[in-house]
């Protein structure tokens, strides 16, 4: 029984949808999707349905991409409905979100956390201040597509609903997390700022997450967080844990010959002897 990751699958693009519909089937493993599968609720609905048979079980985390308000209605309800509607529609094809029950995984007794923040802008150089942010990514034309495709009402802004979404999410943690558990943390945004490193779009940063999260790892035990939407598939080390960032990426962004399969990330190749120093960095 093997633990799959994967995010960024960007199945809007034809090349990416045809490559998942050719993934062969798992029928005793899991899957984790990492969010920005596709920005259409109806393209989401056809990957769940699909991998929920390829797959014994699947969980999903939002990414920006999902967010999209791609249709007046959705414009009109604001991205937390959106999201709602996404959650609604996880738990038709039993998919586990992060208003779900965590699950633990038999093989190694890790328990499978899926959660859901986004970014402040705090991910950003210590001279430039919030209000400046917006200027200085547009110095190298950074500034992120969720400014205008993303509406966070009722929240005020998107960093005032990651706030809240932080808050929220350490609440549950701290109140309902055993405190033996050892975890698998799952986001789309990479937790910690020391793992962003875009070299091709560096003033990307502010839109990869928030300083909130730089210490949920050791906080809540993670062997293992699972991120992607940096588009840099590897894997890091900080304190003693993992952290695989698993993005597919764009159409242009792989190799389609080699399938998908090539792609998906095997958090736990060797239960018999798992041993977090055995997983050095890898890029």
């Amino acid at each position: 029984m093997k633990l799959w990751a994967i995010s960024d699958l960007h199945i809007s693009a034809e090349k990416n949808r045809r490559a998942l519909s050719a993934l062969s089937d798992f029928p005793d493993d899991w899957l984790i999707l990492g969010g920005d599968v596709c920005e259409r609720i109806g393209d989401l609905e056809w990957v769940f349905a699909l991998c929920t048979k390829k797959f014994s079980k699947v969980f999903w985390v939002p990414g920006n991409h999902e967010l999209w308000l791609v249709t007046q209605e959705e414009q009109q309800r604001g991205s937390p409905s959106k999201y709602a509607a996404l959650v609604a529609l996880a738990r038709k094809y039993g998919v586990v979100t992060p208003e779900d029950p965590w699950l633990t995984y038999p093989v190694t007794g890790h328990l499978i956390v899926p959660i859901f923040t986004l970014y402040d802008y705090s991910f950003r150089p210590a001279n430039i201040s919030l209000d400046q942010v917006f200027d200085w990514a547009m110095e190298e034309n950074c500034v992120c597509t969720d400014e205008v495709a993303i509406k966070a009402d009722p929240f005020r802004s998107i960093d005032d609903w990651s706030r809240q979404l932080c808050e929220q999410t350490r609440m549950r943690l701290d109140k309902d997390l055993p405190s033996d558990a050892r975890t698998i943390l799952i986001n789309h945004f990479p937790l910690r700022e020391d793992l962003v490193h875009i070299p091709r779009i560096p003033r990307f940063s502010p839109w990869c997450g928030t300083t909130q999260t730089e210490d949920w790892h050791l906080r809540y035990r993670a062997d293992i967080v699972v991120s992607g939407h940096l588009h840099v598939r590897g894997t890091k080390v900080r304190d003693h844990t993992r952290f695989e960032e698993v993005s597919l990426g764009y159409a242009r962004q792989w190799d389609e010959e080699k399938g998908l399969k090539h792609y998906l990330r095997d958090l736990i190749p060797n239960p018999a002897v798992y041993d977090q120093t055995k997983f050095p960095e890898r890029t």
